[in-house]
């Protein structure tokens, strides 16, 4: 159809790891219908977004084209692809589409922002299609760390593209179905343009290991803990949660869940009949009263976040239970770059506590959720695409997708967030660039990446704050001096006398020399008063602080 385009533009996922939110279009230039794949979170940490809850995409660009949006299709229930639901449903106003479990997922999170119930459609797995304007899309199951992970099939009048979603070559997964290569097969059999493709564990070079290789191991592990046992890993992998469950009943422990990520994700997907034989659980208060030796504690923040359950209970107590000498924690995860920091103040606190903490160090109790690059070259020759656009990685993953689709003659092209491509025709191009970036969700409101907020929250933890106030009388003179108040700075500096004071005195001498003139300037006095607060407490501390200047005018 001569005049029409299909386009690829992520927003969040490509450049990065996290926040995925994917964008497809077929219509007439600047007339595309679209649709929405993902809508993601990204979390924050102290030293690039002090105060921050939530990072989320700028979805500017769609909200200005709610009009043409014709549907929202979520690949499964990890926060980085489902986790800004709630907070965008308004702005977009298209249905959400979504297999099972991840519908129960989001409709928490739909529910907290007073969403109506038909803004969400529980879709059957392929070959069950939805269709929305020019599109018809398709869940097509895939194994992941968390059940019921789903490519999509995507067609329209321009062809196929296959959206990988999160996946890994799993055909014993405990919980959720196994990788099926006849039905990728299938779907792929009548050509298919484009393969959008996971990045995450492109540069791990041996293929990827079964989530079902960990119980022998675990199980070994538990059986041999003299005191209680502690384990901690992602709250979303419920088989991963079945696995440690099922290894301490047969070592004859009960099982108690901290933690209320843990608890819904267990109760969630027991109700949506997906996970089958997890041990009967206990509650804190009677887990308190079972012989340590015969208990094991699941817990969440494997991550090293603050007010999970791990780090609660490495700083004192949890819900009533303390860990002492001779327990033993488990961490059944990987640290997420950026983490490290969180997690191993946890370790240390664990160990000062007499407590033997037990890593992942050589692959006996985790393995990831993504496919490594033998998996994705397994992938790449089943669906056999006329080009290859990875995501969900940082730069350099996406760069090396590219190569490593190079190496067997796949041709591929990087995109990163705010990349329009034009997949009509036989090779990708560039369309145009949209602007892309973050939105913070600080305390209850959503503030721009740009807008300056946490940039001078960072500005004052660094250098401190001083407030001058002074007041004018109706004469234009000044009524007494100025006076600061200081937070955030040591209370003496270089010359021993109180920074307060010798701030103070230099204010003072520069308002007794300033004129009339001066006095009745606002945008002058201000400026003065601020560059001399600066300069003095540089002088004294060696620190520039963030000034506050009140002037108060009687008149």
């Amino acid at each position: 159809m001569s005049g029409e385009r299909l386009i690829y533009l992520p927003l969040g996922g490509a450049g990065e790891i996290g926040m995925n939110a994917y964008v497809y279009g077929y219509g007439k230039p600047g007339q595309e219908r679209l649709i929405v794949v993902d809508l993601g979170v990204t979390f924050p940490d102290m030293d690039t977004t002090p105060g921050v809850d939530l990072i989320l995409p700028d979805i500017t660009w769609l909200a200005e084209r709610k009009d043409r949006i014709e549907a929202i299709f979520i690949t499964h229930a990890h926060e980085d692809h489902v986790g800004a639901v709630g907070h965008f449903w308004q702005r977009l106003g298209a249905q959400i589409h979504a297999r099972k479990f991840t519908a129960a997922i989001a409709r928490h999170k739909l529910d907290e922002h007073g969403a109506p119930d038909s803004i969400l459609n529980v879709v059957e797995p392929w070959p069950a299609t939805v269709e929305a304007g020019p599109f018809k899309v398709g869940f097509v199951p895939i194994s992941h760390s968390i059940p019921e992970s789903s490519g999509l099939v995507i067609d329209s009048p321009e062809g196929r593209v296959l959206h990988s979603g999160d996946f890994k070559i799993d055909h014993t997964p405990v919980v959720g179905e196994p990788f099926n290569p006849d039905l990728w097969a299938e779907v792929a059999q009548d050509g298919v343009k484009a393969l959008v493709c996971d990045s995450t564990n492109v540069f791990s070079p041996l293929p990827g290991r079964s989530e079902a290789t960990l119980a022998p191991e675990i199980e070994k592990l538990i059986a041999a803990q003299p005191g209680m046992v502690v384990a901690t890993t992602f709250a979303s992998n419920v088989a991963r949660l079945k696995t440690i469950a099922v290894a301490a009943d047969r070592a004859g422990r009960t099982v108690c869940l901290l933690g209320r990520a843990m608890r819904r994700m267990v109760e969630t997907a027991t109700e949506c009949g997906l996970l089958h034989g997890f041990p009967k659980t206990v509650g804190p208060e009677e887990a308190a009263s079972i012989p340590r030796e015969n208990l094991l504690l699941l817990v969440t923040g494997s991550q090293g976040e603050r007010r999970a359950a791990s780090a609660q209970l490495a700083q004192g107590s949890y819900l009533g239970l303390k860990l002492q000498e001779g327990d033993s924690f488990l961490f059944s995860s990987r640290t997420i770059p950026g983490n490290e920091r969180g997690v191993i103040k946890i370790m240390n606190l664990l160990s000062e506590k007499g407590v033997d903490v037990i890593e992942d160090t050589h692959g006996l109790y985790h393995v990831s959720g993504h496919a490594n690059r033998p998996d994705l070259q397994l992938l790449h020759d089943i669906v056999k695409p006329q080009f290859l656009i990875p995501m969900h990685g940082e730069h350099r993953h996406l760069r090396e997708h590219v190569k490593l689709g190079a190496e067997r003659g796949l041709s591929g092209i990087v995109a990163v967030n705010g990349m329009m491509l034009d997949l009509s025709g036989n090779a990708p191009k560039v369309a145009e660039y949209i602007d892309t970036g973050r939105s913070y969700l600080d305390g209850s409101v959503m503030v721009g990446a740009m807008d300056g907020i946490v940039r001078d929250r960072i500005r004052m933890a660094l250098n401190g704050h001083v407030t001058v106030t002074m007041i004018v009388d109706e004469n234009d003179e000044p009524l007494g001096e100025p006076w600061c108040e200081v937070m955030g700075l040591p209370e003496t500096g270089r010359s021993k006398k109180p920074l307060v004071e010798v701030l103070e005195e230099d204010l003072a001498q520069f308002v007794n020399r300033a004129g009339a003139k001066m006095l009745r300037n606002e945008d002058r006095l201000d400026k003065e008063l601020r560059r001399i607060t600066r300069s003095t407490a540089q002088a004294e501390t060696g620190k520039k602080p963030e000034v506050n200047v009140v002037v108060s005018r009687l008149s």
